[in-house]
């Protein structure tokens, strides 16, 4: 996991998942309800493609390989920050047993170990899975990086186990909580940990 200024750690939760769990994601990213298939990618065009240039263009990328308009390389970072998180509702992966301690946030309690060794605090921004970091690259999101990881935090007890939460929404707590922690806010959170714990929806 990755965890405070991009600090790779050993992450510690009671497993709640099948064991294929990570080859099923690609199939299941349709269901993601962070997703945003408002817009198309487009596609670079590669070097080598026929095109046009009056005079030089300095709204388009060029690499190596790739002509792209500056617009829509951007564009393409933008729908990748906002494809990050990956969550579903009723998750097929999730076993019998794991939707109990899941629900009842029990399979969180070795993450304690975590605390102990310093990977982590009690209240921070959630670690993420390499796979959902790389997606967040853009400056306006980095800054959740600079945050203490953390087992609770502002996104749990204001938007866990809601439906139809945005990427969006998830990110920008994140970046808030970033720019704003304190020991004031950390004791708020805790304080609302408590029913937060207890998830009425399946997601």
């Amino acid at each position: 996991m990755l965890g405070t200024g991009y600090r790779v750690f050993d992450f510690y939760k009671l497993r709640s998942m099948r064991q294929d769990a990570d080859k099923m994601v690609k199939d299941l990213m349709h269901l993601n309800q962070y997703a945003d298939t408002s817009e198309k990618e487009e596609q670079p065009m590669m070097v080598g493609d026929q095109m046009e240039f009056d005079e030089f263009n300095p709204e388009m990328l060029i690499s190596d390989e790739t002509i792209v308009q500056e617009d829509s390389y951007r564009s393409q970072q933008r729908s990748k920050a906002d494809n990050a998180f990956f969550k579903i509702e009723k998750d097929p992966r999730i076993t019998k047993v794991g939707h109990f301690i899941r629900n009842t946030s029990i399979d969180e309690l070795p993450q304690l170990i975590n605390v102990l060794k310093g990977d982590m605090s009690i209240v921070g921004n959630r670690p993420l899975p390499l796979y959902e970091a790389e997606q967040l690259t853009t400056d306006e999101f980095t800054e959740r990086f600079n945050a203490p990881a953390g087992i609770t935090g502002l996104w749990q007890v204001t938007e866990r186990g809601k439906k139809g939460v945005s990427g969006d929404s998830r990110k920008l707590l994140d970046v808030e909580y970033a720019q704003k922690y304190s020991v004031w806010l950390d004791f708020k959170i805790l304080f609302m940990t408590l029913p937060a714990m207890f998830q009425k929806s399946d997601v």
